[in-house]
């Protein structure tokens, strides 16, 4: 029997929903449950071949059982050596070299030294920072937010330096980053399932939670969706994920990727309503599926890079600059 394991917080609606349409589908010899595990040894069997996680970004431990899940050779989505790809600066970086358009974005020096650390371990930072030339290429209003996991936490919108350094006092010695606010005309999210299905919803990020998703009869330019898609899949196939959601703002009809990596994303049905969510539901059953269906060997594990999927030999063609000078900040105060 092929088992796919599921691993989840505190939103049931999506993952039990998911479980339910994949054994109701009656697969012979598949079947899909609530994953359980308690201490684990090293030379322990994970008795499962496909494990879908929506909470491991929350659970340290977690996130063990499932890297030696993989060396195992279970198929675990998304995959949990994803280490690099939790630091939002480095993903805006690397989806600028794909073309695609980003707020531009500043990565800061901690306000207090890290955990362990003091000044002389700080020796090769510039102080003080030049910060206008920080403000001067960001400009105002800007988002001071988190540069890892939790980044929909301890964000300030800011719109002058007065009230930027009011918020920087309070980040701590958190990892942070100044990006630019796009005043958008519209704002969507794309869940994008198994890096070929994508689906383009209205959200409005300034609302309650359970009233950012527009229920009922809505229309989209269609090339503006065509566009969306496309980056979305790009994005995700870049990034190997199978499951994730990316965040669009439309500013004078040009899109901008704001939130490029959120796999954990809430699915739940109060939130998304009926059709998003039987659409989602559907696809990662589908998805989950074809992965527990697929023959796949233990891998032999000679270096660490073997744990990654094997990249095509083809260098990113990164777009030249245009060398023009910035737009000045809409307001300093100081």
């Amino acid at each position: 029997m092929k088992k796919i394991g599921f691993l989840f917080g505190i939103g049931q609606s999506f993952s039990q929903s998911v479980i339910e349409t994949i054994n109701k589908k009656k697969i012979p010899n598949v079947t899909a449950e609530l994953l359980k595990i308690g201490a684990l040894c090293i030379d322990d069997v994970i008795k499962y071949n496909v494990i879908f996680d929506h909470v491991s970004n929350e659970v340290p431990f977690y996130l063990s059982m499932l890297k030696l899940a993989s060396l195992r050779g279970v198929n675990v989505i998304n995959s949990p050596f994803r280490d690099c790809i939790d630091d939002k600066f480095f993903l805006a970086s690397l989806i600028t070299s794909l073309g695609i358009k980003v707020p531009k974005t500043a990565v800061l020096p901690s306000k207090e030294h890290p955990p362990g650390t003091n000044s002389e371990t700080l020796r090769n930072l510039e102080y003080p920072i030049d910060w206008d030339s920080v403000f001067y290429y960001a400009g105002f209003p800007a988002y001071i937010k988190p540069n890892h996991q939790n980044a929909f936490q301890s964000i300030f919108k800011v719109y002058n330096s007065q009230e930027f350094f009011s918020a920087y006092d309070l980040t701590g010695n958190r990892h942070m980053l100044l990006q630019e606010c796009i005043e958008y005309d519209e704002y969507y999210r794309c869940y994008c399932i198994g890096k070929n299905q994508c689906r383009v919803m209205f959200y409005n990020p300034d609302k309650p939670h359970n009233q950012r998703y527009i229920s009922g009869e809505w229309k989209i330019n269609k090339e503006m969706e065509s566009i969306l898609k496309e980056q979305s899949l790009k994005i995700c196939t870049a990034l190997n994920l199978d499951f994730n959601v990316i965040e669009f703002a439309v500013r004078d009809g040009e899109a901008f990727a704001v939130e490029m990596f959120n796999p954990t994303a809430n699915a739940e049905l109060e939130f998304l309503h009926e059709e998003n969510f039987n659409w989602v539901v559907e696809q990662t059953a589908d998805l989950l599926i074809s992965k527990v269906l697929e023959r796949k060997k233990t891998p032999v594990i000679n270096s660490i890079s073997d744990l990654f999927p094997a990249a095509e030999s083809k260098p990113l063609l990164i777009p030249k600059l245009s060398g023009k000078k910035r737009g000045r900040p809409k307001k300093i105060n100081y």
